[in-house]
């Protein structure tokens, strides 16, 4: 094939007496904005903590100002190039790019300090800018004659239906209040269908006219048919990888993953082939193919990471991930292609040209090196001083390019050449002020700390155990320069933030790590990121002396639920916990299994979905059962994302090992016999206590006394307290403290048995296991119609069928346990309940329904 013949690549010729080019579009001169985010991306960073969301912001500063404007004017233009359609309307593209950065701004303003519905409506503007940027391109297309780069327009395509699915997700996340299992799979999904479908569909539908234009060499005869393959599997491959992190399946991601990994191997080919043909030569070259490597090596670490964590996990995994996506693939794609492309369309004639490309490409080698060893060490695990390393080659090397980009573009500015219209020149010039604005607003200033001068140093113990940070309250003079040498004492995991910025990683027993703060200027609050340990009091104050601490440093949270409709209809698909019990089994040996779970989202009330901690994922967890004298042997597992331990009340051991704290991956065996017969409670052992039995991490051992007889029907109802938020959220965590629970549950689920009655027949005889799991409430549990005949609690009858009299509760204190039997005298619907009314209204109510016999 003839060698590629675009415009947009193609050197001018020399001589003297040429006349000078006429300049490109205005829309191409609008790079000045993409240059100017690059700009505010490297301020950003250099903010750093100084910002609410200083991670956040500087992700969707470089990727949804920078990126996706040069997205936005380069695929416009590529496609009138290529198709040699005819230029539309300007001012349809002014107006397009005036929208996205506008909203722009909003998402960025809403998610880091305005209101949410800022982020929502600003999102919802870039899907609709996005999706009417599609819909021009196939106009385009159409309106043009058929020709042999037509497929490239539909890479733009689908890479703008990415983003309009990528925007949705992130309009529900920005929407979302706090977090949970749904939010981290939500947030895997957008992070993947935005980097590998918005920026990655439209990169390698651009690379394959562009990287043989960059090369000057021809193009491979193959590309058409490696386009078309390319397509056909990265497209359905992001829809399974998307798809399947949403609904949480986990295969079918990984299926997608492989899926749209063929796809851009077989879109590289022809890429590769070019590289065969002539090696790279220019800093646009070498830049270019440094991104394409690491988009490859970035696929190949994703792959991992969603073959093997579960979805929820994966947004979590994908962080160490993003320097290597955002640095080492994007940026260098972006600056490799302006490096390229910027000298062509800015005009000037053949010198002009030169001195440009000479000016963007000034000391190109240093700054691919420094891009390039800079990445890696801002994605390993490397000590600070590395990762430091890491960022000041990667912003170095880009702040660089923006000062060139800027010379080149004021440059061509200059007399001889027609200058910026004045209305682009204000829509730059807006959106920069406007998005320097935001910054400004959200970092709400540097404030006395920053500013106030060192006057000494002084170094402090601090420790980390039993809920609490000590010392609370640290008080230093004015312009101090604090030191603090943070150990965790503790079984479990705890690490230390401060307001700050400066934190701790989190620290196993024993582990200590050290926090150097600015000079002291104000008070500094500090705090345990662990969920419900803040909450919980693993709070500290830092103060000038002079000042006295406030009081109440803790976040207070606020309960401001709204009552449940315990009437409405559970949702399509819920399925009660199975209250049958079943006999005990033989021998005397029973080996089982329990696994944490603590991402497991349940209906825990009509209509009312969260995230709850459990036992093998059901609350109550698996019943234990057994006679007096069995030994039952446990292998407990972590699969959860904190620690975590496992005590069983029926056992008689020292609870220094068995008892102990696991951390996520780890197990242990738990070995005890059952001397006592009762109905015992087993629950999670971590501190605080109450959070992991408030969110459901508990269960009950059944061991029969030894004359017990025979029932026509056996249940089991676990009495619980329902708290909704988020668990470990200060919110929750204030109600529990305060024992105002959202309501009360038989089983897990408030009013559960009023959806799915138990069963029983008019005659049988029924027993009713009752168990008292707390944290804080007893039951006091009552039959409306049918007293009881026998009671069995605390390892002894209170009552027994050939007594002459009856019963009408079984009470319960926390964490008691115990059985009562009965006969409903003929067929109907019959209350369980409750006796203590508030938690039967709250929620502690189900029925019998009884049939004849």
């Amino acid at each position: 094939m003839t060698p590629v013949e675009i415009s947009i690549g193609k050197r001018p010729p020399s001589g003297p007496s040429e006349p000078v080019r006429r300049r490109a579009p205005w829309h191409l001169r609008a790079n000045a904005l993409v240059v100017a985010w690059l700009g505010l991306t490297v301020a950003t960073a250099l903010a750093g903590e100084g910002l609410p969301a200083p991670r956040w912001l500087l992700i969707h500063v470089f990727l949804l100002g920078a990126v996706t404007t040069a997205i936005l004017i380069w695929s416009e233009h590529f496609t009138v190039v290529l198709l040699r359609a005819q230029t539309p309307d300007p001012r349809l593209g002014l107006t397009r790019l005036g929208l996205l950065n506008a909203a722009t701004v909003a998402v960025l303003y809403g998610v880091a300090a305005g209101p949410a519905a800022v982020a929502v409506v600003g999102a919802a503007v870039v899907v609709a800018v996005v999706l009417w940027h599609a819909v021009a391109l196939v106009r385009l297309a159409r309106r043009a004659l058929p020709g042999r780069f037509s497929h490239v327009v539909a890479w733009y395509v689908c890479a703008a239906g990415a983003l309009a699915a990528g925007g949705v997700l992130g309009g529900l996340l920005a929407a979302q209040a706090g977090g949970g299992v749904l939010h981290e799979r939500t947030q895997a999904a957008h992070a993947e269908v935005n980097l590998f479908g918005w920026v990655g569909l439209t990169v390698l539908g651009t690379l394959f006219t562009l990287w043989p234009t960059v090369l000057r060499t021809r193009l491979s005869e193959r590309t058409r048919r490696a386009s078309a393959m390319g397509l056909r599997l990265t497209v359905p491959g992001l829809t399974l990888l998307t798809g399947g992190l949403l609904v949480d399946l986990r295969w079918v991601a990984a299926a997608g993953l492989v899926t749209y990994a063929a796809g851009t191997a077989a879109a590289l080919v022809p890429l590769v082939e070019a590289v065969r043909a002539r090696r790279p030569h220019t800093g646009a070259a070498w830049t270019l193919g440094a991104g394409v490597v690491w988009f490859e090596i970035a696929l190949v670490v994703n792959a991992v990471i969603v073959v093997t964590r579960p979805t929820g996990e994966v947004a979590g995994a994908l962080e160490p991930l993003l320097p290597l996506v955002l640095a080492g693939f994007v940026a260098q794609v972006l600056l490799g292609s302006l490096l390229h492309l910027l000298p062509a369309v800015l005009g000037g004639g053949p010198a002009r040209f030169k001195e440009n490309a000479a000016t963007l490409e000034r000391g190109w080698t240093v700054r691919l090196a420094a891009f390039n060893l800079g990445a890696p060490l801002l994605a390993l695990p490397v000590p600070r001083p590395l990762t430091l390393l890491g960022w000041a080659l990667v912003l170095a090397s880009g702040a660089a390019f923006v000062v060139l980009a800027a010379v080149t573009l004021l440059r061509a500015a200059t007399p001889g050449a027609r200058r910026p219209s004045p209305v682009l020149a204000g829509v730059t010039a807006g959106c920069l002020l406007t998005a320097a604005a935001v910054v400004v607003a959200v970092s709400g200033g540097s404030g006395p700390a920053t500013t106030v001068v060192a006057t000494g140093a002084k170094t402090v113990e601090v420790t980390l155990s039993g809920m609490r940070v000590r010392p609370s309250v640290i008080e230093a003079a004015p312009g101090t320069v604090l030191t603090l040498r943070v150990t965790n004492t503790d079984a479990q995991r705890h690490d230390l933030r401060l307001a700050t910025g400066e934190r701790t990683p989190l620290l196993a027993a024993g582990q200590s790590a050290t926090l150097t703060l600015k000079p002291l200027g104000e008070a500094v609050d500090g705090w345990c990121t662990v969920a419900g340990h803040r909450a919980a009091g693993m709070t500290m104050r830092i103060v000038p002396t002079g000042t006295q601490p406030e009081a109440g440093t803790e976040h207070k949270g606020h309960g401001g639920m709204s009552p449940l409709d315990l009437a409405a209809p559970m949702s399509p698909g819920w399925k009660p916990y199975d209250p049958t019990l079943r006999p005990a089994p033989g021998g005397s040996e029973h080996a089982v299994e329990i696994r944490v779970d603590d991402r497991v989202v349940r209906e825990v009330a009509p209509g009312v979905r969260q995230r709850v901690w459990t036992f093998n994922g059901t609350v109550p967890g698996p019943v234990l059962r057994g006679k007096v004298g069995d030994v039952f042997t446990v292998t407990f597992v972590n699969g959860g994302s904190m620690g975590h331990g496992i005590d069983f009340h029926a056992g008689a051991t020292a609870p220094d090992g068995p008892m102990r704290t696991i951390q996520p991956g780890e197990r242990l065996v738990y070995r005890f016999r059952a001397d006592y017969a009762g109905a015992w409670l087993y629950h999670c052992s971590t501190m605080p206590m109450s959070q992991h039995i408030a969110n459901g991490m508990y269960g009950a051992v059944i061991i029969d006394p030894p004359d017990l007889a025979r029932a026509d029907r056996e249940y089991l109802l676990v009495s619980g307290e329902l708290y909704l938020g988020e668990p470990g959220s200060d919110a929750q965590v204030v109600k529990l403290r305060e024992g105002r629970p959202d309501g009360w549950m038989f089983n897990g689920t408030a009013a559960g048995y009023d959806h799915a009655p138990l069963e029983a027949k008019a005659g049988e005889r029924v027993r009713i296991w009752a168990v008292a799991a707390g944290p804080n409430s007893g039951t006091a549990l009552h039959v409306v119609g049918a007293p009881f005949d026998t009671v069995y609690e605390e390892g002894a009858y209170r009552l027994r069928a050939d007594d002459p009299g009856g019963a009408q509760v079984l009470d319960l204190a926390p964490a008691q346990g115990g059985f009562a039997e009965l006969v409903f005298p003929e067929p109907g619907t019959y209350p369980v309940v409750d006796h203590l009314m508030r938690n039967a209204e709250g929620g502690a109510h189900g029925l019998f329904r009884v049939g004849a016999r």
